[in-house]
């Protein structure tokens, strides 16, 4: 598996990519799927809501937009995109700390993938439940 990550004017200040790197692909084979490719791009909260604009209609800023690229069911391409704008003001909003929250979104992203929703009220709560499964287990 391929886990990419990029900035596009912001730094997520990420203490060990490789270590992250490892962990993600432990989601996936957790979650029983196979990624082929997935691409983690940092960016402002700007960035991210033009996207927002673009693919989805949606005129609000968001932490995270992820997009499933895969053409194979069995063979996951990604891309999430990620505003560290949001992540900082969310950790004070939800008195956590920059790390936790960036980790946790990080971890959310992955969670899309593997076809997790948050739509609804019953799929918030199933990802909240294995963004703290895993956040418990990373840290």
């Amino acid at each position: 598996m391929n886990v990419s990550f990029y900035q596009k004017n912001a730094n997520p200040k990420l203490s060990n990519r490789k270590v992250l790197k490892t962990f993600i692909q432990y989601i996936f084979k957790k979650e029983n799927k196979k990624i082929n490719k997935l691409d983690y791009i940092f960016c402002t909260d700007d960035f991210l809501l033009k996207i927002n604009q673009q693919y989805l209609k949606h005129n609000y800023f968001t932490d995270i937009i992820s997009f499933n690229l895969s053409e194979n069911i069995n063979s996951i391409i990604g891309e999430v995109y990620i505003s560290i704008d949001r992540i900082k003001e969310n950790a004070q909003q939800f008195k956590t700390s920059y790390q936790q929250e960036l980790h946790r979104v990080i971890f959310h992203g992955a969670l899309h993938l593997c076809s997790y929703k948050d739509k609804s009220k019953k799929d918030q709560t199933l990802m909240r439940k294995r963004e703290d499964f895993y956040l418990k287990r990373y840290f």
